[in-house]
This record gives C-alpha cells, sequence and structure tokens, in this order.
C-alpha cells in the first residue's frame, strides 16, 4: 500500500460514513430487498472488503426472521464473507488492496479480558461484537451491518487471509460452518488412533466429517436419512449409522473416543452419550431451540463430558483456513444470486442444500 493511498483512506475517515449497496430485512414478516446502508469510513486501522461471496448460515434465517426476539431491524445478515480488499488504513500492516481476504462471526472485542489476550476472541467477557446485529461500539450504525452487502469495513486484527489455492466461494462457508466444526475436533485433541462420530449431515456437519477425516480419526457419521449414506462416505466417513436403528446404535456402546452433535432440531442427546467410551466428550455445537434433558447416569457411570463449543479465536480460524489450503479442503456449495435468498431459506428450512448457499455478491449490482 502507498503512502499516497494510505494518507487518502486516512483523510475519509475524518467525513464519518460511506454507503454500501445490501439487502436487508425491514421487518420480521417482511421479505429482503435491496436497500443502501452506512458504512463508516476506512480508519487507520481497517481495511474495506469488496465482498464477492457471502455465504448463507441457518443464523442468517434465526435473526432476519426475529426467532431470537433480539433483532435490530433493518437487518442485513451474511458472517460468511470472502472478498477483495479495496482499501486500507495507514496503520494497517497484514493486508494490502487487491489480496483475497475473509471476515467470520466477530468483527471485535474487548481485546483485553483473559479471553481475548490468550487469542479467543469469542468467548470475550464483555461478548464480541458480532458481524450483524450487535451493538456497534464504532457508533456509525445502532448495530453492525453483515455481508448480504457490496462492501464492508473492519479492524484488521478481525480480518482473515484467504490462501492461495481456495476457491473464495467455496471458503467463504468456511468461516462460520468451518471454524464451528474444526475448533472443538482441535481443542479435543483429535487425531489418528481414534473412533469419532459425527451426528448430522448438514452445513456443520459435512465439515466436520471432512475435518476429522483429515486429522486421521475413524469418522463415523451418524443420520437420520437413508438417502445420505453414500454421501456421508464421499465426505469422508468410514462408516455410516442411521441412528434410528435401535440395533445399530447398541452395537456402538461405549466404543467412541469423541462425538460432535451438529444438530440444532431437538434430539436425543443420551443416545449419543451412551455411545462414549469411559472420560469420551460429546461436544454439541448445534443450537437446539429447546433445553436438552441429559440423563445423570449415562453422564455417572463412565465418567463422561458433555461439552459446548462456540466458532473459534481469530488466530485459529486463520489456522483452519490454511489447514484447508493445505489438505484440499472447502465446503459443498450451491451458488445463488441475491434476489434468491428468500427462495434459498424456503429450502434451508426443507434441509433441501448440499450443503452450503454461498451468495455471488455481484447479483447485487444487477438490481434496478
Amino acid at each position: 500500500m502507498t503512502n499516497a493511498t494510505q494518507t487518502e483512506t486516512d483523510s475519509s475517515a475524518a467525513a464519518g460514513t460511506t454507503t454500501a449497496r445490501a439487502y436487508a430485512a425491514s421487518a420480521a414478516s417482511a421479505a429482503l430487498r435491496a436497500t443502501t446502508i452506512p458504512r463508516r469510513a476506512v480508519g487507520p486501522r481497517d481495511v474495506q472488503i469488496q465482498v464477492q461471496y457471502c455465504g448463507v448460515c441457518h443464523s442468517d434465517l434465526h435473526q432476519a426472521r426475529n426467532e431470537w426476539k433480539n433483532t435490530v431491524y433493518p437487518c442485513v445478515p451474511g458472517h460468511e464473507i470472502v472478498g477483495r480488499v479495496s482499501a486500507v488504513g495507514g496503520e494497517v500492516t497484514r493486508f494490502a488492496v487487491g489480496q483475497t481476504a475473509a471476515v467470520g462471526c466477530m468483527v471485535g472485542s474487548c481485546g483485553t479480558c483473559p479471553s481475548c489476550r490468550e487469542g479467543l476472541e469469542q468467548y470475550c467477557d464483555r461478548f464480541p461484537t458480532l458481524t450483524y446485529n450487535s451493538p456497534d461500539p464504532a457508533g456509525t450504525t445502532e448495530v453492525t451491518y453483515g455481508g448480504y452487502s457490496d462492501a464492508i469495513v473492519v479492524d484488521e486484527h478481525f480480518v482473515l487471509r484467504v490462501p492461495e489455492g481456495l476457491d473464495p466461494a467455496a471458503a467463504a462457508p468456511l468461516l462460520c460452518a468451518g471454524i464451528t466444526t474444526y475448533s472443538p475436533l482441535r481443542h479435543w485433541k483429535v487425531g489418528p488412533g481414534q473412533t469419532v462420530g459425527i451426528v448430522g449431515l448438514g452445513g456443520l456437519g459435512h465439515m466436520g466429517v471432512k475435518f476429522a477425516h483429515a486429522l486421521g480419526a475413524h469418522v463415523v457419521l451418524f443420520t437420520t436419512s437413508a438417502g445420505k449414506v453414500a454421501d456421508g462416505r464421499r465426505l469422508g466417513a468410514d462408516e455410516v449409522v442411521i441412528s434410528t436403528d435401535a440395533d445399530a446404535m447398541a452395537q456402538r456402546t461405549r466404543t467412541f473416543d469423541f462425538i460432535l452433535d451438529t444438530v440444532s432440531a431437538n434430539h436425543d442427546v443420551n443416545a449419543y452419550l451412551n455411545l462414549l467410551k469411559r472420560d469420551g466428550t460429546l461436544t454439541l455445537v448445534g443450537a437446539p431451540e429447546e433445553p436438552l434433558a441429559i440423563s445423570p447416569f449415562g453422564m455417572l457411570f463412565g465418567r463422561r463430558r458433555f461439552a459446548g463449543s462456540g466458532i473459534g479465536g481469530v488466530a485459529e480460524t486463520q489456522e483452519m483456513l490454511d489447514f484447508c489450503a493445505r489438505h484440499g479442503l472447502a465446503a459443498d456449495i450451491e451458488r445463488i444470486d441475491i434476489q434468491q435468498v428468500e427462495q434459498a431459506y424456503a429450502r434451508l428450512l426443507r434441509s433441501d442444500v448440499k450443503y452450503r448457499f454461498v451468495i455471488d455478491m455481484a447479483s447485487l449490482g444487477r438490481e434496478a
């Protein structure tokens, strides 16, 4: 980045805001529509990204429809963002104009609490600033606006480098679905010699299967759908178990070192706890709407652990992207135009996607 360009971007910060095109929901019952939103001008430590691709996460649908009862409108979803750096501030050292960069679920945190100091910004004691519908500490807007937009401005610390060789569209879901499954597998040291279960084969589960396989574990996929057996094996599962088959489940009692549960619908988690060996761990990354009922005896008579995990810190997310580049991993995606997002939401509710929708944000330019 030249000094002249840095001076230009620093001067623009004094202007306060710029504008960007976006797709937003104006109310819980309203379809997403084209609009214009404010973005803060590029400050000294900021990176401006021209958004090329944005994944569609189930959280986008929850937030747009106010299903968590906390949405501030207008709501611009999207936290699986990949694009080209279009400007940088004068103090930015890790990015230059023209590079491919990414933004995930966070765009800020306090930076001073124990979690932040350990590189675990997702567990910030003061709660991280989420990429959309989160109070905006910059003060430009009431809440942050996400990646269903043609541009976004983010503090350099929360911007990721997309390694060469990764398809930018297929890399977008890695910023949520990827890191959400990679982080617990790494934290609980999944690797060769272990038997690992992945519960569910959706946007999260399909990445969990890929990562567990790449880490060298013996991977068993659990699904309710016989139609997913072949796909599970294609993605890297050594075995596929239909979880409604009581005999097949019983045969695997006390055989698993680790189980990653990616299911967001209500389900009987005890059926999987019973499959753990002594000292085994089941980690939940799905978010069922209702509290789960846990049998104490399944935990007590095996010293088993029931745990949770949420995305990953900035450094670990970069580690995950680099891991994907080395191992040739990315999400299985279906590209859509932004004008198809409502149809995509409807299909998402029917689990009619293999395995992640990704919006081609160039389509935003076709709006009249």
